[in-house]
């Protein structure tokens, strides 16, 4: 059933697919757990689309920004069209959840939200990669390209291997690059980060002004 359903995720247009029993949540905050939203999940699938590695190459203002911002209604068309086919194939219920907005938490003095789920962290324990020091997803294959969902679901499904870190060690380069130094390779600093980041220009059109961390990284595409 696992495999169905994965093979499932892949042919709607997702990159990668991976599981996490509900047992690997132990450690998510309070609010933020799967149970939270879902009392009876059993089983998390989380899934990414990599953007184009074309997409490294060009200033980010407007062709960047576009396509990353996107690429999460894609995410979530995969998501609600593959939580339908499980509880018609498979029964039960399945929940898709938004890739990144809506979301409720938002703490105003640190500029700091927080999806329903952390995808991020979910996708490291569905075995989709590990976390680098720019606090971005690493995927052996496709680095820190993915836009990530996920599907909670009543099925009881053994979890995926966890991944290996890909992320080098000594290597400080996403830490050095920020022009605003939000990282400290641990964590980063959203209300450095965002102000630099995101804008819009004189049309109103939203625009990303850096996208220094993703870039310079030297596992961008991947190991």
């Amino acid at each position: 059933m696992k495999k169905q359903i994965k093979e499932l995720i892949l042919g709607l247009g997702a990159d990668v697919c991976g599981v996490a029993n509900i047992d690997r949540f132990s450690e998510a905050p309070v609010g933020f757990h799967p149970k939270d939203i879902f009392p009876d999940c059993k089983s998390v699938f989380v899934f990414g689309i990599a953007l184009p590695k074309g997409l490294t190459k060009v200033e980010p203002r407007l062709i960047y920004g576009y396509f990353n911002n996107s690429t999460c209604p894609e995410v979530d068309g995969v998501a609600f069209k593959a939580a339908k086919e499980i509880e018609k194939l498979y029964g039960g219920y399945a929940i898709p959840i938004p890739s990144d907005a809506p979301y409720e938490y938002w703490d105003p003095n640190k500029m700091e939200g927080r999806g329903l789920v952390s995808m991020k962290h979910a996708a490291v324990l569905a075995g989709l990669g590990a976390l680098g020091k720019s606090t971005l997803l690493l995927n052996e294959k496709y680095g820190n390209l993915l836009t990530l969902g996920a599907i909670l679901t009543d099925l009881d499904l053994e979890s995926d291997p966890l991944a290996k870190n890909i992320c080098i060690n000594g290597c400080k380069l996403c830490i050095q690059s920020c022009p605003v130094k939000a990282l400290n390779g641990d964590h980063a600093d959203q209300a450095k980060c965002r102000p630099n980041t995101y804008g819009t220009n004189a049309r109103g059109f939203d625009v990303v002004n850096c996208n220094r961390c993703r870039t310079v990284c030297p596992m961008r595409y991947g190991n």
